[in-house]
């Protein structure tokens, strides 16, 4: 009896482990093959351009709010929380610091995320659930080359110029409230803004950025190429595209600043 239980218990904690094992593997397989088509011809240059303004241009409008008001709640939070310790003057520091270090990136990532990662694997899940992948096979098309090294490529090239784009963005929303709201010389505060500003934060916000790109485009490609069962699998894909790409995002984050700032 006592050891029928604990194999009973040893498969139930067994067979999740195994699950998780082989999805790992399978991940792992992914990526070597979508890194290795990044590199090999032939490449299909107007899948990239495509994906470029999808991921680019339509993103900017959600990063661009997003970054803003960011940098104008960063501004105010700052000044309620210094203003009693007289020290108001390092405002236009911190708001630099916070959106071109943090807040830009992750932001702007978890709504490409949103928008773009859960686009592509309905995108790509509704090709595989409508055979439309194998029909690319068929006519002797890699789906590797046709759909996911476009979608890396736009992904890790574009998401760091969001990232510029949103930087600037966040540091003129942090300006307008702190010059309009709170009183601010605007010279002085311009002036406080490129003293303390640093290549390293910026140079770091931006590699996170691509790092990002990719994430979001993996994850986006890796669901949808692998979602099965109809409507209610490329449902799933989405979801879990999403979902997976947020939580590698603020884990790779933190990996980065360590690489960046440990010292």
């Amino acid at each position: 009896m006592f050891g029928n239980i604990i194999i009973n218990s040893l498969r139930t904690l067994g067979k999740p482990l195994i699950t998780f094992l082989f999805s790992l593997g399978d991940l792992t397989l992914f990526v070597v093959k979508s890194i290795y088509h990044c590199f090999v011809p032939p490449f299909y240059f107007k899948l990239f351009i495509k994906q470029v303004i999808d991921i680019g241009f339509y993103s900017l409008p959600v990063v661009g709010l997003t970054t803003l008001f960011a940098g104008m709640v960063i501004a105010l939070q700052t000044y309620s929380g210094f203003s009693g310790f007289k020290a108001e003057s390092v405002i236009a520091s911190v708001v630099l610091i916070s959106v071109t270090r943090e807040l830009a990136p992750v932001l702007s990532a978890l709504m490409v995320a949103g928008r773009i990662g859960a686009a592509m694997a309905a995108e790509i899940g509704t090709m595989r659930v409508t055979e439309q992948i194998d029909a690319l096979v068929t006519l002797s098309t890699n789906p590797f080359k046709y759909l996911v090294a476009p979608r890396l490529w736009a992904g890790i090239i574009v998401l760091p110029i969001l990232v510029f784009v949103g930087d600037i963005i966040g540091i003129f929303g942090g300006y307008v409230v702190g010059v309009y709201k709170l009183g601010f010389n605007p010279a002085n505060y311009i002036t406080s803004t490129f003293q303390d500003l640093q290549m390293i934060g910026i140079v770091s916000g931006l590699v996170k950025a691509g790092v990002f790109g990719f994430i979001i485009s993996l994850m986006g490609c890796y669901h949808g190429y692998k979602s099965k069962g109809g409507a209610q699998g490329v449902g799933n894909a989405t979801t879990n595209a999403v979902v997976s790409s947020s939580i590698l995002i603020l884990i790779f984050n933190y990996l980065i600043t360590e690489m960046f700032f440990s010292r």
